[in-house]
């Protein structure tokens, strides 16, 4: 964990540069490896071809990000994390803002170990990289 899922309108698709976006936002999760194993970071960007905005007469668009964690991180650590990744998406989107309708958000999803089930080998990469 994180994993993180970005939700975003096909009306923006052509500016809305998602690669880099998703690039961005990694980073800054494995510049937090204390808070956040980077063998469990996973980001995914999901094109919505079907969505209403608002009363719909506009050309609106909207990205929401969707960070889901496990239970354990201190109040103050997801505060921190969810506000660095918000300012990171309202950057990007700044000059997209600046020319149409655009709504952002952000919502933190955390969950206790009970309701997950998990297997991977991918965590063993970065055990040996400390070693």
């Amino acid at each position: 964990m994180p994993h993180i899922i970005i939700e975003y309108t096909d009306n923006i698709k052509q500016e809305a540069n998602i690669p880099f976006l998703l690039e961005k936002i990694s980073k800054s999760l494995i510049a937090r490896a204390s808070i956040f194993p980077v063998g469990g970071i996973r980001l995914r960007a999901i094109e919505l071809k079907e969505y209403l905005i608002a009363d719909g007469e506009e050309d609106y668009a909207f990205v929401h990000a969707i960070c889901k964690i496990g239970s354990g991180r201190s109040e103050e650590d997801k505060k921190a994390v969810c506000a660095d990744m918000f300012e990171i998406i309202k950057k990007h989107f700044s000059s997209l803002m600046e020319k149409r309708y655009l709504a952002l958000s952000l919502e933190l999803y955390e969950f206790g170990e009970a309701g997950t089930m998990k297997y991977n080998n991918i965590h063993e990469r970065f055990k040996k990289e400390k070693n």
